[in-house]
């Protein structure tokens, strides 16, 4: 037997692990989600007793079955976060049923498509004011970090504006919020730094809250003080949640997406050539196949109410259960070619893409993140050339919940006047 069929044997016949904090993992898990697919799509992880499910199909029924997977002890495999007072951070992520119709209604009165559409001249204005430090430093020093000087402040800014938090709190929301996602290397928590980042937020956003009950402004957090649903008003508890998830959820999820978005478009350049050909065409393509392709919501926990059976494999009561949403996005019973980066993916595979969930907790905020991110790449696209992405140096953000980068060094070429 040669030596290169004897190693394929020896990786063939590795026992099936999963570890959702194994650096190595974060790196690229795409791979060890093939084979929970082909040999074990509901897969129990005994470490950290958890059942994983991996295929398409069977992430979809859980996601639209919250009856029998509860989302009432949050959506973090982390175990400090796996409680039934979940809520009180993750607001109508971590509530069920009536509960959660109820937040998500009044909530979703205040946060309407018409107060996201008009943020579009913000988005731009500061879509434009970070191009051009961006482009300045990038003339300088022949690079720019993607992430430090763009993709890691204006979606933080977007919410900020949304919200009406001032421009001198920005930063440290902005740190504070990078903590709460972060997880340390042989640390299967949150670590302390990441626990202290939450509360400081909360801390913070209880304070606006009052304000913005006594002085109203023209802002998110001043309408969820004042919506009302026959008589039924949001308390400041519930309010706190909903801006800490809108911060952390928001801001980081959006941040990975521009970060993916250039990394993937970069390492095919055929394709950057077609839609710097026809921007008008392509951009929004890119958009859905990089959610698709390596979405920034990687995983969602759920609790499993009743003794149940997915794909074959019975899943007991009490159970902690994760739904692979980067698996799901990959499977090849969906999707053509799976694996390969297409922007010219047919629309209707890209609509079985279930990067912002589906059912009643479909993402609130995927209008917004679609809307940041069309208007910043529409922008790039007009302002530049071509960029090329040193994904050698590149960085990963090591986290249980989202993908992206922490540093992506990219060299722009700005398009002649």
């Amino acid at each position: 037997m040669s030596e290169l069929a004897s190693e394929s044997m020896s990786v063939t016949e590795s026992p099936l692990l999963f570890d959702p904090y194994d650096y190595a993992f974060h790196e690229d898990p795409y791979p060890l989600y093939a084979r929970l697919r082909a040999e074990s799509p509901v897969f129990h992880a005994p470490a950290d007793d958890l059942w994983v499910v991996a295929s398409h199909a069977d992430v979809r029924e859980v996601l639209r079955d919250d009856r029998t997977f509860s989302n009432r002890m949050g959506v973090s495999l982390d175990a400090s976060a796996w409680t039934e007072d979940a809520h009180r951070v993750m607001s109508f992520l971590a509530l069920d049923g009536d509960e959660q119709t109820r937040l998500r209604k009044l909530v979703s009165g205040a946060f309407t498509p018409r107060r996201v559409r008009e943020l579009e001249p913000q988005i731009q204005r500061l879509t434009e004011h970070y191009l051009d430090r961006t482009f300045a430093a990038n003339t300088r020093d022949g690079e720019v970090d993607w992430i430090t000087d763009f993709a890691g402040r204006l979606p933080m800014d977007v919410i900020s504006e949304l919200l009406g938090v001032p421009e001198a709190d920005r930063d440290e929301a902005r740190r504070l919020a990078d903590l709460t996602v972060h997880r340390e290397d042989a640390v299967r928590d949150v670590p302390v730094d990441g626990m202290t980042a939450a509360f400081e937020l909360i801390e913070y956003f209880s304070a606006l809250v009052k304000e913005r009950r006594k002085t109203p402004a023209d802002d998110l957090t001043s309408a969820l003080t004042q919506i009302e649903n026959d008589g039924d008003r949001l308390s400041d508890e519930e309010i706190n949640a909903f801006l800490f998830l809108m911060v952390v959820a928001g801001n980081e999820t959006t941040t990975k997406l521009l970060g993916n978005a250039l990394f993937h478009l970069a390492a095919n350049p055929d394709q950057q050539k077609e839609v710097y050909a026809e921007p008008e065409d392509l951009v929004s393509d890119w958009i859905e196949e990089t959610l698709r392709h390596d979405t920034s919501s990687q995983m969602l926990a759920r609790y499993v109410n009743d003794d149940v059976e997915l794909s074959g494999q019975k899943v007991p009561a009490g159970s902690k259960l994760l739904v692979l949403l980067g698996s799901a996005n990959r499977d090849e019973e969906v999707f053509s070619h799976p694996d390969v980066f297409d922007i010219h993916r047919a629309k209707d595979e890209l609509g079985q893409s279930l990067s912002f969930g589906t059912g009643r907790h479909f993402c609130l905020g995927a209008h917004l993140a679609r809307l940041e991110a069309k208007v910043v790449l529409d922008e790039l696209v007009r302002r530049t050339s071509t960029f090329a992405v040193h994904a050698d140096r590149a960085i990963r953000v090591h986290s249980t919940s989202v993908r992206g980068f922490r540093h992506l060094p990219v060299t722009f070429t700005e398009a002649s006047a």
